[in-house]
């Protein structure tokens, strides 16, 4: 069996860390430092962290006005819901864990 809660807090815990580093790059944007890629936002919310960004583009005001951002973060949320939702089912399709 697979400790689902443990899987669940783990994709918890990597949301926290995305959505802080949308804030780490807002903090840079204001202090006019060197900032955190763009390609590295978008990849770490395909990779499971797209609920993070998007807190971190609307409780931040973060990337709000780049149309990139604007579709591909929505799309990544979409992903990483569609592979939670597949991953669930398949594993509840081979009894590793009981869905129903």
């Amino acid at each position: 069996m697979i400790p689902i809660l443990i899987v669940a807090g783990v994709l918890v815990v990597w949301n926290i860390i995305t959505f802080s580093l949308y804030a780490a790059d807002k903090r840079k944007a204001k202090n006019n430092e060197w900032r955190i890629k763009e390609a590295t936002l978008f990849m770490v919310a395909f990779l499971m962290g797209g609920i993070g960004s998007m807190l971190g583009m609307s409780l931040l005001r973060h990337k709000t006005k780049h149309m990139s951002f604007r579709i591909l973060i929505p799309l990544a949320v979409v992903l990483n819901i569609a592979v939670i939702v597949g991953v669930v089912l398949l594993l509840n399709h081979l009894d590793v864990i009981d869905l129903f």
